[in-house]
């Protein structure tokens, strides 16, 4: 597969190529990320090889993500219309206002505004709400994203990182209403973050939302940096956040990456973004690279064919514990149990096991 090997991000017809630009780390100002240089020379990478999918947030290193994108493409229409640049909502950016940040009216207007302005574009291909707000009614944040499209700001929009029932709630009152659907989840999901197969993944398939997994390294620790062999030694770029994976758990995973990489003969980074990108429900995998290196070692894992027994072997490594039986997963009959009448029908003991041919999540 290759870069330009556009699909449509959900039930949408936007085009995406299959993996996408993250620009969290466009910009030095957390202390940690890529010079203007460098970012503007990852942008173009990207885009050469066909890439068309840029993900940032208003948060992103306080709004200078936005800045470095809007000047590097957004002020020249010929590249702009090229590429679908797909933003968030939800963080403050100014502290003493008490409205300058979640998902109520008043701040989602704004925070548009802002974002368009630092963008230097006239519209937002994909504006997500960063993470659910707890104190505004999901009705008034849908209300306004559909006046946002309605208006020509917003082209398209998702969610990030919120609860299962929210995401559903949110996408049948938009379906009742007549109001702009959501067409994207975005959600972390990777090797060592695999819970969300529990919920999220099956109400994304069901709802026609198409999944942008972020962090399919688990912040670098599944990159190949970190092995059992260097255990305690290799210093992590993201400190707490790539540590606190580092146990017996996670090197017995790279372990199997290993020697999975090792018959692919390539590398633990491209095999872990594979089997990602892989996974049903994927539509576009987020790839972070703070130097054109990582990038070019990162789309590299569009060439990785995994077999199904290496799929099984990472599967097996990396079992979640779900909420749910696995059975309910898979579509299991509703009548679970022998002995239950439904409709006054006996339900017989062989119920228990999901039928041939139920679908599978």
């Amino acid at each position: 597969m290759s870069l330009d090997h556009y699909v449509t991000l959900g039930r949408s017809g936007l085009r995406v190529s299959p993996f996408c630009l993250g620009a969290m780390t466009f910009g030095e100002d957390l202390g940690w990320g890529s010079s203007v240089e460098t970012s503007n020379a990852i942008l173009d990478r990207f885009i050469e090889r066909g890439g068309n999918f840029i993900d940032t947030a208003n948060a992103y290193t306080f709004g200078h993500s936005e800045k470095i994108i809007g000047d590097h493409i957004g002020r020249h229409p010929a590249k702009r219309d090229r590429v679908v640049i797909a933003t968030k909502f939800f963080s403050n950016l100014f502290e003493k206002d008490p409205n300058g940040g979640g998902a109520g009216r008043k701040s989602v207007m704004a925070a548009c505004d802002e974002s368009l302005r630092r963008l230097q574009t006239d519209y937002i291909d994909l504006y997500w709400m960063h993470a659910w707000d707890a104190n505004t009614p999901i009705e008034e944040t849908m209300r306004a994203l559909d006046d946002l499209v309605r208006s020509g700001k917003v082209r398209y929009v998702g969610f990030s990182d919120t609860p299962a029932w929210k995401v559903s709630q949110a996408q049948v009152t938009a379906f009742f209403r007549g109001w702009a659907p959501l067409v994207a989840l975005q959600i972390e999901y990777s090797l060592l973050e695999r819970t969300v197969e529990g919920e999220l993944i099956p109400m994304a398939r069901e709802l026609g939302l198409g999944v942008t997994p972020w962090s399919p390294l688990r912040s670098g620790v599944l990159s190949g940096k970190y092995t059992r062999e260097n255990a305690g030694r290799q210093k992590a770029d993201r400190g707490a956040w790539a540590e606190a994976s580092l146990n017996e758990k996670t090197y017995k995973l790279i372990d199997v990456l290993q020697r999975v990489a090792k018959e692919q003969a390539s590398t633990v980074a491209r095999v872990a973004l594979a089997w990602v990108q892989g996974r049903p429900g994927v539509a576009s995998t987020i790839l972070g690279a703070r130097t054109l290196e990582q990038l070019d070692n990162n789309l590299g894992a569009l060439d990785v064919k995994l077999t199904p027994a290496q799929v099984k072997a990472l599967d097996d490594e990396s079992q979640p514990t779900l909420n749910f039986p696995a059975a309910f997963l898979q579509g299991a009959p509703s009548f679970m149990h022998a002995g239950l009448r439904v409709n006054g029908v006996q339900a017989p003991p062989s119920n228990l096991t999901p039928k041939a041919g139920t679908p599978r999540y």
